[in-house]
């Protein structure tokens, strides 16, 4: 059995928290007035503040507090909030990243300059204070208690922690600490609950606390000090009498005997002792909330931490067992046994439910990947000093894990690119009649088989004549030669092409849109790039679902068996010998009134084999490119579990990968993205010849 490590549980809820307090931070940017935005960023920034130090991190604990008081005088009305408060606390969010992921490192004197940014904006951006009224005669002394400069208020508060609490890492020493922050405090432990010395554990809790606390701060702050911890405790918070009351009374008595008659007849009649109880209950809350078990059990089953490692573990299992189900189906087919045949229909539907639900757990929304590029937009358009709006679309459209976490990368360079070589300054935008704010969008949707991420922006569009001067200028193409315009685009994805002027901190080293063409191949997808000079461009990636198990046309060439990934199959034709030899030398079919490039897989792959008497053109597409590839035999639908390609294959473009089929054999899957080029490239070839 293995025990989940405490700080490991720590540092995945931290980052969790973190990326909320950013998600708060950058929606205040548009709204700072917002006070529910601001009570957000202050609970996520007190929760990591009370978590880190109950694990240990106590630079992280001492860092997060300054921040979190900065809030708490904006939630109070002390100050206001600003973009330079925004600013600051989102610089320091990743010094505390930082000391979550290193406590023990030395950053420096990082902490301290931050701390004065953040100084600076609160101190210098203080809300008006109130008009004060004309002085007022001087207040009785009965008075001191009950209309002070600023109300205290004095609380009763009695709590205990369940008996494990300890051993999860909760320390009632720190929450004892922060009620002591609040104001005055008399703390009392009640020990009546230990048990014999025989009978105690070292790692249990018996020990509960009655504290009374005067302050000036309200219920809402001693609610603050138990919020992550209120669900599994007892607590009790009743507000009393100020404590000076009773002396405060009888001074006002004292004095009244000493005043003339006129004044103490002005003075309001006292009250009776009896009158003013001692205890005056606000809100109890109950040692557990009223929660019905079965709503409870619900919501403790909403989520389950599994590492990603185990669902990678899981996934190979299920690819395991498809392979074998596919070799047992092929067995019972020539098998004369119905019972056989009957175990491997169960086994084939069991085995396609569980692959279908695995597929499930694997998948995860693209908001997980766009989110992250709020925080990227928002600090490069301080940088640029552009006016950048992102929106998002298509959050909700789900990708696996795997093809999130590669695509990372790629985005980042595509944004950063848009923003900086395709919006203008807001001068240059008013200029030419659009709005001071550029936009880049990011959106997803899925079309068969495969998610389309696009990012698009309303800036200048890309130069052609600058793309093309620069390529011929670096030898990747001749002066002069003939290019489609999806070509020269296509051209800007070259290792160490750059159109840009100068070398910025954005771009201009032509490092990174080669990258983000290699990783994308990687990923058996393809780019797409369109651009419209004075409205802006639009890059899509076109990103299979998943890169674990996929849907398969399985097809033979000669004696070998290929697989072609069945979201990229548009339609499949007869191709007799006859019109395979007439075809010789142009290579092209008539297709609904249109001429449609095909390869000879059989040339393509040099198998020395003659042609079936009736080959079938088997036509795919990516986008609104097709060609036709020309096969001996469709065998039918395949189940496909991928296999990467050895390292002494990886210059093999023509191929993404390879599957076992049910005999034992290995059967290569085909590379869409690269065939449909290469079927293009010849289509071009031969126009030009002709």
């Amino acid at each position: 059995m293995t025990t989940l490590d405490p700080v490991a549980v720590f540092r995945t809820e931290a980052a969790e928290c973190l990326e909320a307090i950013e998600a708060g931070l950058l929606d205040l940017t548009h709204q700072l007035d917002n006070k529910d935005l601001v009570d957000a960023v202050f609970r996520g920034l007190h929760t990591l503040k009370g978590s880190g130090a109950m694990f240990g991190f106590e630079a992280l604990a001492a860092f997060t507090h300054h921040c979190e008081t900065a809030f708490d005088r904006v939630r109070k009305g002390e100050v206001a909030a600003t973009s330079e408060l925004v600013a600051a606390v989102l610089a320091a969010q990743d010094h505390m990243r930082a000391l979550v992921d290193q406590p023990d490192a030395d950053h420096g004197d990082t902490g301290h300059k931050l701390l004065a940014q953040l100084q600076a904006a609160v101190g210098g951006k203080e809300a008006a204070p109130a008009a004060v009224p004309a002085p007022a005669p001087a207040p009785a002394p009965a008075a001191v208690c009950e209309a002070p400069a600023k109300k205290k208020n004095s609380w009763r508060i009695r709590f205990s922690l369940p008996a494990n609490s300890m051993a999860n890492g909760t320390n009632p020493l720190g929450l004892l600490d922060e009620l002591r922050d609040l104001g005055e405090c008399t703390v009392r432990a009640d020990t009546s609950a230990i048990p014999p010395l025989d009978a105690l554990a070292p790692t249990e809790l018996h020990i509960s606390w009655d504290v009374t606390l005067t302050s000036e701060q309200d219920r809402s702050a001693i609610d603050d000090v138990f919020i992550f911890v209120l669900d599994d405790m007892e607590l009790s918070v009743e507000e009393i009498e100020c404590p000076a009351a009773a002396p405060a009374a009888a001074a006002a008595s004292v004095e009244e005997k000493a005043m003339p008659a006129p004044v103490a007849a002005a003075s309001p009649p006292p009250v009776p002792p009896a009158a003013v109880p001692e205890f005056r209950p606000v809100e109890a809350v109950p040692a557990k909330r009223e929660v019905p078990a079965a709503v409870s059990q619900a919501k403790a089953a909403e989520n389950v931490r599994v590492p990603a490692e185990r669902l990678d573990e899981l996934m190979d299992r299920v690819g395991e067992l498809v392979i074998a189900q596919s070799r047992l189906s092929q067995l019972a087919s020539a098998s004369t046994d119905i019972a056989l045949r009957s175990v491997s229909e169960e086994i084939e539907r069991l085995s396609g439910e569980l692959r279908d639900t695995m597929m499930v757990l694997r998948m995860v929304p693209v908001a997980t990947l766009f989110s992250r590029f709020r925080r990227l937009v928002h600090d490069l358009a301080r940088e640029t000093g552009k006016v950048i709006e992102l929106v998002t679309e298509g959050e909700s459209t789900e990708v696996d894990k795997t093809v999130i976490e590669r695509l990372a990368d790629p985005l980042v360079h595509l944004v950063r690119n848009s923003i900086d070589h395709g919006l203008e300054t807001p001068a240059d935008r008013l200029a030419s009649g659009k709005t001071e704010a550029g936009t880049v969008t990011l959106s997803a949707r899925q079309a068969g088989g495969e998610v389309i991420i696009s990012i698009k922006d309303d800036g200048r569009g890309i130069n052609r004549e600058r793309v093309r001067a620069k390529a011929e200028s670096s030898g990747l193409i001749q002066p002069g030669q003939p290019l489609s315009d999806s070509e020269l685009l296509q051209l800007i994805f070259a290792p160490g092409f750059s159109t840009a002027a100068a070398i910025t901190n954005l771009s201009g080293r032509g490092v990174g849109m080669d990258v983000v063409k290699k990783t994308v191949e990687a990923l058996r997808g393809a780019i797409d790039i369109v651009s419209v000079p004075g409205q802006g461009s639009e890059v899509s990636l076109r990103i299979p679902l998943t890169l674990a198990i996929i849907d398969g046309l399985l097809v033979r060439v000669g004696s070998g068996r290929y697989v072609i990934p069945l979201s990229a199959v548009e339609e499949c034709l007869e191709l007799s010998l006859e019109e395979d030899l007439r075809s010789r030398g142009r290579s092209f079919i008539s297709l609904r009134d249109s001429l449609v490039p095909f390869l000879r897989l059989r040339d393509l792959f040099r198998t020395c084999t003659k042609p079936d008497v009736h080959q079938k053109v088997v036509v795919i597409s990516t986008g609104t490119e097709r060609v036709g590839l020309v096969v001996d035999q469709i065998v039918g639908d395949h189940q496909t579990v991928i296999k990467s390609m050895s390292k002494l294959h990886n210059n093999v473009a023509t191929f993404s990968g390879a599957t076992i089929l049910g005999d034992g054999s290995v059967a290569l899957i085909l590379d869409v993205g690269h065939l449909v080029a290469a079927g293009q490239q010849q289509e071009a070839q031969l126009r030009v010849a002709g």
